[in-house]
């Protein structure tokens, strides 16, 4: 039996679909072999880079990771630290070493360093096999988040609202003048002027709605542009689709922060 491909890049797949048929092409993320053919098994993107087939997840919940930098909510303040909300199935512990520089004596009002509702930008510190996870907020770019805006994107489309070396998120701070900063957990924290924050959303969202398709980059460049009235420079991705795989070459963009060691992206001010 000759090997074929049954589907186009970039098409959208369904769990169980055939992809391909032989013993030629190899199955990757996304994907398996079932006798002389390769499946999908989940609902998602197609991508075929030679022999290897593979998908991008359209959907997803968010798996905390070690290292990962996050975005997440104060829920309730325990003796030993806060517990956290992390857009995830799975919550978190701040311990209190990991919440203040500050020594804090025993039975100290806690409250006085995060309150039930708090935001914040952390770090994942530890996520064990039964997936509890402790977070620090202790580290240059790790603080408490005050005013701005919060909002939730797919968190398989983070790595494209970056972009690649954080060239997505810069264009729109230059375009719009507002402070970004992006979880791995699929939450975006934005401040600035209001107008201009919703040109933002705008703009993440018709990243997170297009990733799929080629010429983000110029579209969303466009897009900002009209929108402003400003003239843009944009930096060319060398890969869009390096980007769709979920590179870590920048895990997460802050204006405050410089976490390039640890996977994370910072433009200096």
């Amino acid at each position: 039996m000759s090997s074929k491909i049954l589907i186009n890049e970039r098409d959208v797949v369904v769990p169980g679909q055939v992809l391909a048929e032989g013993m030629d092409y190899l199955p990757s993320h996304g994907t398996y072999r079932l006798n002389d053919k390769i499946l999908a098994n989940k609902l998602g993107v197609a991508f075929i880079d030679g022999k290897v087939i593979k998908t991008i997840p359209l959907a997803g919940n968010y798996l905390p990771k070690r290292n990962d930098v996050v975005i997440g909510k104060v829920i309730d303040v325990l003796s030993m630290g806060w517990r956290v909300e992390l857009n995830s199935p799975y919550g978190g512990l701040i311990p209190i070493r990991d919440g203040t520089f500050e020594f804090v004596p025993k039975g100290a009002d806690l409250t006085r360093y995060f309150d039930i509702g708090d935001y914040f930008v952390g770090k994942i510190t530890n996520v064990t096999s039964q997936f509890l996870v402790d977070v620090s907020v202790k580290g240059q770019g790790l603080y408490k988040l005050r005013d701005g805006r919060l909002i939730k994107v797919n968190t398989n489309k983070v790595p494209r609202i970056i972009g690649k070396k954080g060239s997505m998120v810069s264009m729109i701070k230059q375009a719009t003048d507002v402070k970004i900063t992006v979880g791995q957990n699929g939450l975006v924290w934005l401040n600035g002027e209001p107008a201009m924050e919703n040109i933002a959303v705008e703009a993440i969202q018709k990243i997170e709605n297009e990733s799929h398709i080629s010429g983000l980059t110029d579209r969303v460049k466009e897009f900002l542009e009209q929108a402003t009235g400003k003239k843009i420079e944009a930096k060319q991705e060398s890969s869009e689709e390096d980007e769709e795989e979920g590179s870590h070459d920048s895990q997460e963009y802050d204006d405050h922060s410089d976490q390039g060691e640890d996977g994370a992206y910072e433009e200096e001010q």
